[in-house]
């Protein structure tokens, strides 16, 4: 097991349980600069009624307010889908360090894919981004939740 998959099995852990809550399964894990994990979470966007509530977007709002700051210098996200537009802005906006992620998403993406929020001129932030971490997992799991909703 390679450092980039230990916390990013976790996110699929995040993942599996959004699906089996209906949710679009997308899984994401924080970690602080010692490599602990301060927050966890898988989509909610159906059970909560909230556009915004995307596993990444529920983490960064966990992981915020345990260190009372709405900047989180030095901390990893390991997220199991290319973050969208909304997520990626958010990620930039708390400052964290690292981004990894799993698969990439052509339709919705927002890092690699679509707009590329980073490479915006107007980004207050870029992290580091490593992807491809576990993605024939994520990958896989995404393809089955949406083969059983076709």
């Amino acid at each position: 097991m390679s450092r980039f998959t230990t916390h990013m099995y976790t996110a699929l852990e995040e993942a599996r349980a959004a699906a089996a809550r209906g949710e679009v399964p997308v899984g994401a894990v924080l970690t602080d600069p010692a490599g602990r994990v301060v927050a966890r979470a898988g989509n909610r966007t159906r059970e909560l009624h909230d556009p915004t509530a995307h596993a990444e977007i529920l983490a960064i709002r966990a992981a915020c307010a345990a260190a009372g700051s709405d900047r989180l210098p030095g901390h990893v996200l390991w997220v199991t889908l290319e973050p969208c537009p909304m997520c990626a802005t958010a990620i930039s906006a708390a400052r964290i360090a690292r981004l990894i992620y799993g698969a990439a998403d052509p339709k919705s993406g927002g890092v690699a894919q679509g707009p590329r929020i980073f490479a915006h001129p107007q980004a207050h932030h870029r992290p580091e981004v490593i992807d491809g971490i576990c993605e024939p997992e994520a990958a896989a799991l995404l393809r089955e939740f949406f083969a059983t909703r076709r």
